[in-house]
Protein backbone atom coordinates (compact mmCIF):
# COMPACT_ATOMS: atom_id res chain seq x y z
CA UNK A 1 0.00 0.00 0.00
CA UNK A 2 1.32 3.19 -0.86
CA UNK A 3 0.90 6.96 0.95
CA UNK A 4 0.71 10.14 -0.91
CA UNK A 5 3.69 12.23 -0.12
CA UNK A 6 4.00 15.81 -1.46
CA UNK A 7 7.44 18.08 -1.44
CA UNK A 8 8.86 21.52 -3.50
CA UNK A 9 11.58 20.28 -5.85
CA UNK A 10 13.91 23.29 -7.63
CA UNK A 11 13.40 23.60 -11.31
CA UNK A 12 16.77 21.64 -12.25
CA UNK A 13 15.79 19.16 -9.90
CA UNK A 14 12.86 18.40 -10.92
CA UNK A 15 13.66 18.43 -14.68
CA UNK A 16 16.78 15.89 -13.90
CA UNK A 17 14.21 13.69 -12.11
CA UNK A 18 11.91 13.66 -14.88
CA UNK A 19 14.76 13.08 -17.53
CA UNK A 20 15.48 9.78 -15.39
CA UNK A 21 12.48 8.55 -15.75
CA UNK A 22 12.38 8.93 -19.40
CA UNK A 23 15.60 7.06 -19.24
CA UNK A 24 14.02 4.60 -17.39
CA UNK A 25 11.13 4.38 -18.74
CA UNK A 26 9.17 4.81 -15.40
CA UNK A 27 7.14 7.19 -13.64
CA UNK A 28 9.19 9.98 -12.01
CA UNK A 29 7.25 9.14 -8.63
CA UNK A 30 8.89 5.57 -8.75
CA UNK A 31 11.85 7.12 -9.69
CA UNK A 32 11.57 9.49 -6.82
CA UNK A 33 10.44 6.65 -4.41
CA UNK A 34 13.34 4.14 -5.28
CA UNK A 35 16.01 6.87 -4.75
CA UNK A 36 14.19 7.93 -1.29
CA UNK A 37 14.61 4.59 -0.18
CA UNK A 38 17.91 3.50 -1.69
CA UNK A 39 19.10 7.20 0.49
CA UNK A 40 17.37 5.90 3.44
CA UNK A 41 18.83 2.40 3.27
CA UNK A 42 22.60 4.29 3.05
CA UNK A 43 21.79 6.41 6.02
CA UNK A 44 20.82 3.53 7.97
CA UNK A 45 24.13 1.50 7.14
CA UNK A 46 26.03 4.64 7.89
CA UNK A 47 24.39 5.12 11.46
CA UNK A 48 25.33 1.26 12.39
CA UNK A 49 28.49 1.41 10.83
CA UNK A 50 29.21 4.62 13.23
CA UNK A 51 27.11 2.74 16.12
CA UNK A 52 29.14 -0.21 16.08
CA UNK A 53 32.50 2.29 15.99
CA UNK A 54 31.32 4.08 18.94
CA UNK A 55 30.37 0.60 20.82
CA UNK A 56 33.88 -0.48 19.83
CA UNK A 57 35.95 2.71 20.62
CA UNK A 58 33.97 2.51 24.18
CA UNK A 59 35.53 -1.43 24.56
CA UNK A 60 38.79 0.01 23.87
CA UNK A 61 39.88 -2.46 20.46
CA UNK A 62 41.35 -0.45 17.84
CA UNK A 63 43.65 -0.72 15.05
CA UNK A 64 47.31 0.76 16.02
CA UNK A 65 48.81 3.04 13.02
CA UNK A 66 51.23 0.84 12.99
CA UNK A 67 49.28 -1.71 11.67
CA UNK A 68 47.47 0.26 9.13
CA UNK A 69 50.67 1.71 7.75
CA UNK A 70 51.84 -2.29 7.31
CA UNK A 71 48.56 -2.99 5.14
CA UNK A 72 48.73 0.39 3.83
CA UNK A 73 52.03 -0.69 2.12
CA UNK A 74 50.39 -3.84 0.54
CA UNK A 75 48.64 -1.04 -1.93
CA UNK A 76 51.24 -0.74 -3.96
CA UNK A 77 50.98 -3.56 -5.77
CA UNK A 78 49.91 -7.55 -6.04
CA UNK A 79 47.00 -8.65 -4.19
CA UNK A 80 44.91 -6.67 -1.64
CA UNK A 81 45.83 -7.43 1.88
CA UNK A 82 43.00 -8.36 4.24
CA UNK A 83 41.95 -5.30 6.03
CA UNK A 84 43.92 -5.56 9.57
CA UNK A 85 42.76 -7.09 12.31
CA UNK A 86 42.36 -4.97 15.83
CA UNK A 87 45.53 -5.31 17.66
CA UNK A 88 45.18 -2.80 20.30
CA UNK A 89 42.89 -3.89 23.17
CA UNK A 90 42.30 -3.07 26.91
CA UNK A 91 44.49 -5.43 29.51
CA UNK A 92 42.88 -9.01 30.16
CA UNK A 93 41.29 -9.12 26.55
Amino acid sequence: MTAPFSLRLDPALKSRLEEEARHQDRSASYVATKAIAQFLDAQDAKREAIEQAISDADAGVFVSASAVHRWMDGWDGGEPAPDPEADVKPAGR
